[in-house]
């Protein structure tokens, strides 16, 4: 690797990884971790927290929306809320950097409360459109200004009481869900939203945990219906965060695609709606063992041992693709060192995150010798049945966290080094990524 002085990285064919390794808090669960222990009525306490860019984004918006938060030396975050209700006006923008999430759940936040707030953001987050969560959030009675096409910087007035509404997604998006929940918090009645594909749950689990009176069923078509009745008074919880599984899947595929690999990843969340990438990368062949399977404040945990595997090429089920949405980058460099075809459709969502992840990457897999065809929905990817990539190629990573370690990954599969234009971004996500494959390599 580089001189880490600069931000762009160079990614060589690596000796086996081997050892165990803890992964950063699981940035999900920290995000609403924090939120819900702000809008608590008390002290919380949280450990683990995954202390990237994005996640400190949101602890800097709720202080300035009046909670109080503070870091311990010993890593513990101790939250003190302001209740449903009392979330006060901030006297800036809510800079929001890269982070969709933060943005879309904190705009759910705000539009139940009697405040406005300005959101701004990065040039990557100010070219994605918001559009999917400001139709609900409208439609329960915020006033919202956007930029055009729906986008950042924009402004939310807030309303209290907001109306109550039955939401329908119209895709499967668990931002959108938990933004409209959220709203429902303090919007009296009860909000629902019907869900036709699940999506992950960590904010339903969570805001039970915190005491909010939230029913899930199952329809007889298979759609859930979630339904938060408002105006609810949260109690503190002590949470401790587990390891983020997105985080993990960039480890899990380096010691199955580097021969002679055996690595444990500890601490790992297994939440069955993000669990999709250990279910494929099975099917695909990989030798991936769950250890002292346990749980972990309400979310399911366990150790992983990886070991290099062949791979083989699989026609991925759209199905699983919301239990992985985030995972598909990592999934696409494995794939293109299978044995075979690795076919995979329904990804439309992943045209709309941090960068139109299916062109880079089909782009940039293509630059190190990988043979990929872009779809409208998908990519086709036949892989190399275990032989290195060519590699010897500068990668944009347009400011995608997910982008750049993927192919921080392919390098060390290549036979030339893979540069990475820029490597900053990964700290929205993953800070000390490369310190952890580096320990890894011996």
């Amino acid at each position: 690797m580089t001189d880490q002085s600069v931000p762009s990285r160079s990614f060589s064919a690596s000796a086996p990884l081997r050892g165990r390794v803890a992964i950063p808090g699981d940035k999900s669960i920290s995000h609403r971790s924090l939120m819900l222990s702000a809008l608590a009525v008390g002290e919380s306490r949280v450990t683990g927290l995954l202390e990237g860019h994005d996640v400190l984004a949101t602890a800097a918006a709720m202080r300035a929306m009046g909670a109080s938060i503070e870091r311990q030396g010993d890593g513990e975050w101790r939250i003190r809320g302001v209740g449903v209700g009392g979330l006060l006006q901030p006297r800036e923008a809510l800079d929001m950097g890269n982070s969709g999430t933060s943005t879309r759940l904190l705009m759910g936040l705000v539009a139940s409360h009697p405040i406005t707030a300005t959101f701004v953001g990065d040039a990557s987050l100010s070219g994605r459109p918001m559009g999917r969560v400001i139709d609900p959030l409208s439609a329960m009675g915020a006033d919202i200004s956007a930029s055009p096409g729906g986008r950042l910087p924009l402004m939310v007035r807030g309303l209290s009481p907001a109306i109550p509404l039955a939401y329908r997604l119209p895709m499967a998006s668990a931002q959108v869900k938990s933004a409209v929940l959220l709203a429902g918090l303090n919007t009296p009645g009860i909000t629902e939203v019907i869900e036709p594909v699940p999506t992950r749950d960590h904010s339903e689990r969570m805001l039970r945990g915190f005491g909010a009176d939230l029913t899930v069923e199952t329809g007889p078509d298979g759609t859930r219906h979630i339904r938060i009745r408002g105006e609810a008074e949260l109690k503190p919880q002590t949470i401790a965060v587990p390891g983020d599984p997105s985080s993990a899947a960039f480890f899990i595929v380096a010691a199955l695609l580097v021969p002679g690999s055996d690595v444990v990843i500890a601490n790992v969340g297994l939440n069955p709606t993000r669990a999709g990438l250990i279910e494929v990368l099975r099917a695909m062949g990989g030798d991936i063992e769950l250890l002292d399977m346990r749980e972990v404040g309400g979310e399911p945990v366990a150790d992983l041992r990886v070991r290099h595997s062949a791979l083989k090429g699989i026609a991925v089920d759209p199905a699983v693709a919301p239990s992985m949405i985030d995972e598909f980058p990592i999934l696409f460099v494995a794939a293109a060192l299978a044995k075979g075809r690795t076919v995979t459709t329904g990804l439309d969502e992943l045209r709309v995150k941090e960068s139109d992840r299916l062109s880079v990457m089909a782009a940039g897999l293509a630059a190190i010798g990988a043979r990929v065809e872009e779809c409208e929905d998908g990519l086709v990817i036949d892989g190399t049945g275990g032989d290195p990539l060519s590699g010897g190629a500068t990668i944009a990573g347009h400011l995608d966290h997910r982008i750049c370690m993927s192919f921080a990954i392919a390098g060390l599969v290549s036979k030339a080094p893979v540069t990475i234009d820029d490597m900053a971004p990964v700290a929205t996500s993953f800070p000390g990524f490369e310190a952890l494959l580096e320990g890894l390599q011996g």
